[in-house]
């Protein structure tokens, strides 16, 4: 079996980072043999070097290089792949012309978030997208809902964590010393400085606890556009006890020495799919805060592994993070709750297993069956 995988780029983001999660995992299957078509040459997962795949750089000169449709259809007719698997919908439209004249089957895997609303030009791209796609895929309910993609050939394939992340973290008395973290309490956000995160509320719920709580300290890695901004709004009020620590490479050993975690999204631009953040905070056995709505919903269960709260409520952020200060029993059993739920629904092998099911039925049949109960 040969697929093709197509993706704008890997540049750091948790669909890119799940395209290679995928490639390693499949890697290892003699019955699967694959290569990569990327649209931009800035890649940020070196791991794609080690795997010996041929990777294949499909750059364009403008925005709308129609000379891509060419060069994709001549790599897809050397190479002759079963199936193409693009991850976004630029590389889906890029795709369409050779799908359709080698015959081969496209599986779309564009669907990542759970967007509320979508503009004009992208909701057409979607549904010309989605109407020459074999199989939708999304990584989660809420994603193919949103995106009103068709129930007869669309299904959902959760992210998966793979534990060997964290077998090499950071000790950490050292990160805490590195960022200069003396207090019991660590209350972290991570996430893009941009539009799509809500740290205003972050920043918001952070001054109500300082106010009250003397032992906390919050923490936000992430850059983007906001950065700057938030910045200011953090100013000294909280006596150094709002730190942002910019990008950073070694998150999961900055996940590992807090105590609470948090997610609060701009639900007015933005659904979540299934958030690496969240991922990632429940495989080290933290506790969760997030905003309701999207797939989030699906990974945190509320009152078991973490809390949901209403968008844009940062009295509500700060009641619940103070609950979780006041009981560390109830920290360690939410925490060790979300643990096993990625061990059992979320882990690497079972969203590796689930794909490559998927692949070789869409083989087995002239069209793609595939119920996921």
């Amino acid at each position: 079996m040969r697929i093709l995988f197509f993706i704008d780029g890997l540049i750091a983001g948790g669909r890119e980072r799940r395209l290679v999660e995928l490639m390693k995992g499949i890697k290892t299957n003699p019955g699967v043999e694959f290569e990569l078509v990327v649209m931009n040459d800035e890649i940020h997962y070196k791991q794609v070097f080690e795997l010996g795949i041929k990777i294949h750089y499909l750059i364009r000169t403008t925005k709308k290089d129609i000379s891509a449709f060419f060069k994709f259809y001549r790599i897809c007719k050397a190479y002759r792949p079963d199936i193409i698997h693009c991850w976004d919908s630029m590389t889906a439209i890029y795709a369409i012309p050779a799908c359709r004249l080698l015959h081969i089957k496209l599986i779309n895997g564009m669907v990542s978030d759970a967007p509320a609303r979508f503009s004009n030009g992208f909701w057409f791209r979607t549904k010309i997208a989605f109407f020459f796609s074999n199989i939708i895929v999304g990584n989660s309910k809420a994603g193919l809902k949103a995106y009103k993609a068709s129930q007869k050939k669309s299904l959902y394939i959760y992210n998966g964590f793979d534990f060997k992340r964290i077998k090499q973290i950071e000790e950490p008395g050292i990160v805490r010393a590195k960022f200069k973290i003396n207090s019991r309490v660590v209350v972290l956000m991570v996430g893009a400085f941009g539009d799509r995160k809500d740290y205003d509320s972050f920043i918001d719920a952070a001054k109500i606890v300082c106010k009250k709580k003397k032992e906390v300290e919050f923490i936000a890695v992430g850059d983007g556009k906001n950065f700057d901004r938030i910045s200011e709004k953090v100013g000294v009020d909280a006596n150094g006890r709002i730190k942002l620590l910019g990008s950073q490479s070694d998150v999961e050993s900055i996940i590992n020495i807090s105590d609470i975690c948090v997610l609060t999204t701009n639900v007015t631009v933005h659904g979540e799919g299934i958030s690496n953040s969240i991922l990632e905070y429940m495989a080290m056995g933290k506790p969760v805060i997030a905003s309701l709505g999207g797939g989030t919903n699906e990974i945190v269960e509320d009152s078991k592994t973490g809390f949901l709260i209403k968008p844009f409520d940062p009295q509500e952020l700060a009641a619940k993070i103070e609950i979780f200060m006041d009981d560390p029993g109830l920290r360690n059993k939410f925490g060790q709750a979300g643990k096993e739920r990625i061990c059992t629904k979320f882990s690497i092998d079972l969203m590796v297993s689930e794909y490559i099911s998927l692949y070789e039925n869409g083989l087995k049949k002239n069209n793609f069956v595939y119920n996921k109960n």
